[in-house]
């Protein structure tokens, strides 16, 4: 059984063509599969629609959460051991399904389609900084990531109910799952994919979003890898302060530590002390 999950709000102009689609592709691969629709708070006519497909699930939230809310609520009613997540705007070539579904099968526990361009709305805003935020998640996880939060991919189901509980309401959902499998190990592979320009309004906000995005990654990387964020900080201080106090052993000729060297000093350490202590903290939870 497969279980595809398409979280909605307001989407009446693309989610019919997304549903024919998704059903098409998948009596072709001859899989098991469900289709659970989550809509989220719709004011429009989306949830009409969805009801006119025959064999479709549709779940509803009385009011607007956020897309992360509504992919939870679709990952817990799934049914399969395989959930596949897409959007409902037309965005994402859904054809791609039964090879997403194919490369988990054969050991991946998470495959996300990683697009080979940005198409969404705003993209002289949205490209530099989705670049930004990869690459700081590429350098927290240690991993070279193509695509941090595309809203195509497959995985295990039980692997990622684990982290259920951490995952927000908000767009940051894909990210933020996407960073807890790389950080604790488990095999994470990426599929590329087309992408292209939505149907209806977007209901991502640049500024909060991005600013939500690099919040997230780092918050993210603190709670499964707490060094990784602690240690760069702590060596700037330190490598800070040592060269402040050369430069005063030379200005002052002779051994004098002022206050802002110090606390230089004293921060960086502090930082690194900080930072193996919640280090010591991640691991023992672990056990």
């Amino acid at each position: 059984m497969i279980s595809i999950v398409v979280p909605m709000y307001n989407e009446e102009a693309s989610v019919g063509d997304d549903l024919r689609s998704i059903q098409a592709t998948m009596a072709e691969s001859g899989l098991e599969f469900e289709i659970i629709v989550v809509d989220d708070g719709s004011t429009d006519r989306s949830a009409e629609i969805v009801q006119g497909f025959e064999g479709v699930c549709l779940l509803q939230h009385p009011r607007n959460r956020g897309t992360g809310a509504a992919r939870t609520t679709g990952l817990r009613a799934a049914r399969g051991h395989i959930v596949v997540m897409t959007d409902a705007d037309s965005t994402y070539p859904n054809h791609e399904i039964p090879r997403l579904v194919e490369m988990v099968e054969s050991g991946h526990s998470m495959v996300i389609g990683a697009r080979r361009r940005e198409a969404g709305t705003l993209p002289w805003l949205r490209a530099p900084a989705k670049w930004f935020i990869r690459k700081l998640a590429s350098y927290l996880t240690a991993t070279r990531i193509p695509d941090l939060n595309s809203g195509l991919r497959a995985f295990e189901r039980e692997t990622v109910l684990r982290y259920v509980n951490l995952l927000p309401n908000t767009h940051s959902w894909v990210s933020t799952i996407t960073i807890a499998l790389l950080s604790d190990g488990y095999s994470v592979a990426w599929h590329p994919i087309d992408y292209y320009p939505r149907k209806g309004h977007s209901s991502f906000h640049p500024i909060a979003d991005t600013y939500n995005y690099i919040s997230l990654v780092v918050r993210s990387v603190t709670y499964f890898n707490p060094l990784k964020v602690f240690l760069p900080i702590s060596l700037f201080f330190v490598v800070a302060g040592l060269i402040k106090m050369m430069r005063d052993f030379i200005y002052y000729q002779g051994f004098y530590v002022p206050a802002i060297t110090l606390t230089l000093l004293v921060t960086g350490i502090q930082l690194g002390a900080i930072g193996m202590l919640a280090d010591l903290i991640v691991k023992r939870s672990r056990l």
